[in-house]
């Protein structure tokens, strides 16, 4: 992805929210991945994803045009949460790491009720590893 000018304050640098986004859409395009959109997986199952907790460490800062990477991965599963590490890299104009972030999402039913991830997230996520 790229930094565009609605993700920066006067200066061109990325507001401290951008991350989030940036993560978020990491998030999405992880579960992507897996062979599961976001829209499908609640028609279907009823369930979604809600951030229940975050920490976040801004190491250094994005600008405007730089062209970024967000790498996602699950660190931990539990019954009906998924614990992420993220880190969002610049990749031009200089490579660094900009930000890490530890994002713990609870799967929820549509009234907001916590429920089991759906079984077929746990077993692409075993064949995974």
């Amino acid at each position: 992805m790229r930094v565009y000018y609605e993700d920066t304050d006067a200066g061109g640098v990325a507001y401290h929210t951008s991350y989030l986004r940036w993560f978020e859409r990491g998030r999405t395009e992880w579960l992507r991945a897996l062979g599961f959109g976001q829209a499908e997986l609640t028609e279907r199952t009823g369930r979604l994803f809600v951030v229940r907790s975050l920490s976040v460490d801004y190491l250094a800062p994005a600008r405007l045009d730089d062209r970024l990477q967000v790498l996602t991965r699950a660190a931990r599963r539990g019954r009906a949460r998924l614990c992420f590490h993220q880190e969002t890299h610049a990749l031009a104009p200089a490579e660094a790491t900009l930000c890490r972030g530890r994002v713990e999402v609870v799967c929820m039913d549509t009234t907001g009720r916590p429920r089991p991830l759906p079984p077929e997230i746990c077993t692409r996520l075993d064949d995974v590893g």
